[in-house]
């Protein structure tokens, strides 16, 4: 116990005695009293060859000496600073500007998707959304596609391995079609609804196309609906896009789910009519494809035919948006380059 006792007034000796003036000197005393491997930690291995009735006389000696080392490395520290004039440094400047906050934005897609959505709403229509996981009959046989019917050359689908023993055909929904589809079979009529979402179709990723895509579909049903009210619906929707003065056209289509059927283009707003690649050189864009519902669709969902018409639509979203915003490649919405997400900052 003597020895400890003179051995800690040696090292008390020697600490008062120490000076440092830049902050290496300080890190120097650190390293030397209070590191992992520093003196201060050496003599508190001392405690173990202390008899018993003397420990706690020692353990007070020894927490005396280790807060006497962190005073004095406190001292150094705070004086270390004070010259090499640290402490007003440290000091914030009051009177200078606040940082800035960087905003963020909404992607060009969420914008175009939520303008779609308000334009349609104005109109009575309501949001409906489905699961992008579908099963065959909801993404294909329901909207009069059955088993090696043509149509389904036109989608090329990803299917889903659900094993051996499913007895469902499962896959990444190439439409919100499927959406329409759960919302007929419910037989609350009338239906005026849109339906968003994210598509998925085995396509080569290009400037004009890419293997998933987002999607707004439209249904009406109800009585005497007819090509007329689908027209005007559609015209409304094009002047609140994209302003009165775009030119617009309807050419005959076909899909399997509607009759008649139609494509709708509007002039390019990229070139200006003139041809561009987005729109083939022709000077005009296909936005969507239309048409009334097919009689055989509405029997699949329990819709009398006899009763009610309704029509559909359906348009990508990728394709509004670079011609709203002058995109004329569709990977720079999902590259996530910060560069080209910061230009729709405002337009949040």
């Amino acid at each position: 116990m003597q020895d400890l006792v003179q051995k800690l007034q040696i090292y008390k000796s020697e600490i008062g005695e120490y000076t440092a003036t830049d902050e290496p000197s300080v890190e120097a005393f650190r390293i030397k009293w209070l590191g992992s491997k520093g003196l201060v930690k050496t003599v508190m291995g001392a405690m173990k060859d202390v008899p018993v009735e003397q420990k706690k006389e020692a353990g007070q000696l020894l927490n005396d000496f280790k807060l006497f080392v962190e005073a004095k490395f406190s001292d150094l520290k705070e004086a270390a600073t004070a010259s090499s004039g640290g402490a007003e440094k440290a000091r914030p400047d009051l009177s200078l500007p606040g940082d800035t906050i960087a905003l963020g934005s909404r992607h060009p897609i969420t914008l175009m998707r939520n303008k779609i959505i308000s334009i349609f709403q104005r109109l009575g229509f309501a949001v409906a959304e489905g699961p992008e996981i579908e099963d065959d009959w909801h993404n294909f046989t329901a909207l009069n596609m059955p088993a090696h019917h043509p149509a389904r050359d036109m989608q090329d689908t990803f299917y889903v391995d659900a094993g051996s023993n499913s007895a469902v055909d499962w896959l990444l929904r190439t439409h919100t079609s499927n959406t329409q589809i759960r919302v007929m079979e419910k037989g609350v009529l009338p239906i005026r609804v849109i339906c968003p979402g994210r598509v998925y179709r085995n396509e080569t990723i290009s400037a004009r196309s890419h293997c998933f895509f987002h999607q707004v579909e439209g249904l009406y049903i109800d009585e005497n609906v007819s090509f007329a009210d689908l027209k005007q619906t559609l015209y409304f929707f094009v002047k609140e896009m994209y302003g009165g003065d775009v030119r617009v056209r309807f050419r005959p289509s076909y899909f399997p789910f509607t009759e008649p059927s139609a494509e709708m283009d509007v002039s390019c707003f990229i070139c200006g009519g003139k041809g561009c690649n987005i729109c083939k050189k022709t000077g005009w864009v296909e936005i969507l494809g239309c048409g009334m519902i097919h009689p055989n669709v509405l029997q699949n969902c329990g819709i009398d035919p006899e009763k009610y018409t309704g029509f559909a639509f359906g348009m990508g979203v990728e394709r509004p948006a670079m011609l709203k915003y002058g995109i004329n490649d569709i990977r720079l919405f999902s590259e996530n380059d910060v560069r080209f997400l910061r230009q729709f900052t405002s337009a949040t």
